[in-house]
């Protein structure tokens, strides 16, 4: 029977927990309170597990496994937010080439179902104001992008081309589908061309420190995140 461990990390009076299972990179989980995260990491890893069957990995969804947590991060700056100042030791392990085309290929496969939830949506549905909190469906793709190009930036430095994409993306909610595409695909390029220096280089941004894997993590996690939210707002099944 699979253990998966848990990374967590919590806001202040364990508010607010994230829940990063590592052994299936890009499966994240939120929860208001620790406790309630927890509670419901089980159905979010089936979920992811049933994403990866979809596109073609070999795992089964429905075989029983347990959990055990491996490390809680309460302090640093973005608590809750995906980015704990201190990361997990995970992160810091050197990322093989083999481990880097496994992501790539579910960050396509990210992009693929996001693209696919919000490619027949008018754009009034687009730019409408959810009921109570939220932000526009364009806003939170808006926002994705944005991120990518950020954990890219983070470890790799800027890239030429991809701001005047997201620059492109701000003015045109229209163009989502065409931008979105290539800014991954300069993205993908970029990130597969790593040379080994790179995959094993650790950077100092701030309080935090980025590796490759730590910001292939991300790259995963983030749009994993908005994916499940979008889905909720227009009522599609995962």
């Amino acid at each position: 029977m699979n253990e998966y461990a848990l990374y967590l990390e919590s806001g202040p009076r364990r508010r607010k927990t994230m829940v990063h299972v590592l052994d299936l990179l890009g499966c994240v989980v939120r929860g208001a309170t620790t406790e309630q995260a927890l509670e419901v990491t089980p159905a979010g890893i089936q979920g992811y597990l049933r994403f990866l069957k979809r596109h073609g990995e070999e795992v089964d969804p429905e075989a029983a496994f347990t959990t055990a947590v491996a490390e809680h991060v309460m302090e640093g700056p973005w608590i809750g937010n995906g980015n704990p100042a201190p990361g997990f030791g995970p992160d810091f392990q050197d990322l093989g080439v083999d481990e880097l085309e496994i992501y790539l290929r579910r960050a396509d496969w990210l992009l693929e179902d996001l693209l696919g939830f919000i490619g027949d949506l008018s754009s009034e549905q687009q730019l409408a104001e959810p009921d109570g909190r939220g932000r526009p469906i364009f806003r939170i793709v808006e926002h994705i992008a944005e991120s990518q190009y950020a954990y890219l930036r983070a470890i790799l430095g800027k890239q030429a081309g991809l701001p005047a994409v997201l620059r492109g993306l701000r003015k045109d909610p229209g163009s989502w589908h065409p931008a979105l595409n290539n800014l991954w695909e300069m993205m993908r390029v970029r990130l597969e061309g790593m040379t080994e220096g790179e995959r094993t280089l650790t950077v100092q941004r701030g309080q935090v420190t980025w590796t490759a894997r730590r910001t292939l993590r991300r790259i995963l996690e983030h749009p994993w995140e908005h994916l499940m939210e979008i889905a909720e707002r227009i009522d599609k099944p995962m």
